[in-house]
């Protein structure tokens, strides 16, 4: 395994980390998930990416008790806040920053927070009153560093150019061969002001690694077919984007590498991605995209896949 600085921090995380969205909690049972989190140790991931409102608090109880009796220097975790978790608590503002943020620390039964990310913007608060609240979190000692997920261009901007606020480290965006969007704005912006990404969806729900095939039903037992974690998959199953994705088969082969992994080695090919979350229901699955990290991947092979994938829309 590999790592890499995440931002202007002084944490090094792991190039492929274990995120918990729509999974542990939830979506999977308690002892595979522990499994998983066993396995991802063994494979030298050290970096644990979790949010308040996944499983509204039961992900982030699942770790809290899966990571007693480790080491806590011994790996990086993260967790996010700004969606409700009751129809009161909701947002970035003073008052739900303070209180998230103690719910969060109890459930994960830590007195710190490696990274603590505002898991979307909040329109409905000002962005000085979040960036001090999250400033004096930090200077409390209950928050290490800072991130965000899924913010715009200006907003980050205006976030960098605050004075007396601590600064982001980290962004989450969603990012794969099948989005690229952060490439625009988000990712050039970043790099130039100390901030690393770390993305999520970099399998693009799993499509990427070519399980799924056009004009077949999902098999029984993939995410796409679960009612917990199958919601945000049906925009990539077109027969077009299946039929794309099974096109990008030789390219892998030619380097070595499953689908998976590929898509993954695209991902970290980025000099501003620190680490690409991968989600894993099984300990199998958590191997074999940890060796994404470190692999050498011929540039043309990852632009003939970029050619491939150009004519979605």
């Amino acid at each position: 395994m590999q790592y890499r600085q995440l931002g202007s921090s002084d944490l090094q995380v792991s190039e492929i980390s274990l995120g918990s969205w729509l999974t542990y909690g939830v979506g999977v049972e308690a002892d595979k998930a522990r499994a998983c989190l066993d396995r991802a140790f063994d494979v030298g991931i050290n970096f644990v990416d979790t949010a308040n409102i996944y499983g509204r608090g039961a992900a982030e109880s699942f770790l809290g008790e899966a990571l007693q009796g480790r080491g806590r220097d011994s790996y990086v975790l993260a967790t996010k806040l700004y969606f409700p978790m009751t129809a009161e608590d909701r947002g970035l503002s003073r008052a739900q920053v303070e209180k998230q943020l103690d719910a969060s620390l109890k459930r994960l039964r830590t007195d710190v927070i490696d990274l603590y990310q505002c898991h979307r913007y909040d329109d409905e608060t000002p962005l000085e009153e979040t960036m001090r609240a999250l400033s004096d979190a930090v200077r409390s000692g209950k928050v290490r560093f800072l991130g965000f997920s899924e913010w715009p261009a200006d907003k980050i901007r205006a976030a960098i150019e605050m004075a007396g606020v601590e600064k982001f480290v980290s962004s989450q965006p969603q990012y794969s061969l099948l989005w690229r969007a952060p490439e625009a704005e988000v990712i050039p912006l970043s790099a130039a002001n100390g901030i690393s990404q770390i993305v999520w969806s970099p399998l693009g729900q799993g499509v990427l690694t070519g399980k799924y095939l056009p004009g077949q039903a999902p098999a029984k037992g993939t995410r796409a077919t679960s009612e917990e974690m199958g919601g945000f998959i049906s925009r990539l199953m077109r027969d077009d984007v299946l039929a794309a994705v099974q096109r990008l088969k030789p390219l892998a082969a030619e380097a070595g590498l499953s689908m998976g992994q590929f898509a993954l080695a695209w991902v970290l090919r980025e000099p501003n991605v620190a680490s690409a979350i991968i989600g894993a229901s099984r300990p199998e699955q958590v191997e074999e995209n940890a060796a994404a990290s470190g692999a050498k991947v011929d540039p043309a092979l990852f632009a003939e896949a970029e050619r491939i994938l150009s004519v979605l829309g």
